[in-house]
């Protein structure tokens, strides 16, 4: 799968964003709205990980979804 399909149907993949980062609140990803950037910038401040980790953590999830 790749972020434009992520994108493109953001309201499906809420949850399993939510289910994979679960310190993301409600708002976090309502703000996300399907912008890779800024779930890369929420899991970076919630996790206290580097932009590279967090963007690495993106790859791995969608490489399973």
């Amino acid at each position: 799968m790749n972020w434009n399909q992520v994108e493109g149907n953001w309201e499906q993949f809420k949850g399993k964003v939510q289910q994979q980062w679960g310190k993301l609140t409600n708002d976090d990803v309502d703000v996300i709205q399907g912008k890779r950037k800024e779930l890369a910038g929420r899991i970076q401040k919630a996790y206290g990980r580097s932009q590279e980790d967090a963007e690495k953590e993106i790859d791995h999830w969608l490489s399973r979804h």
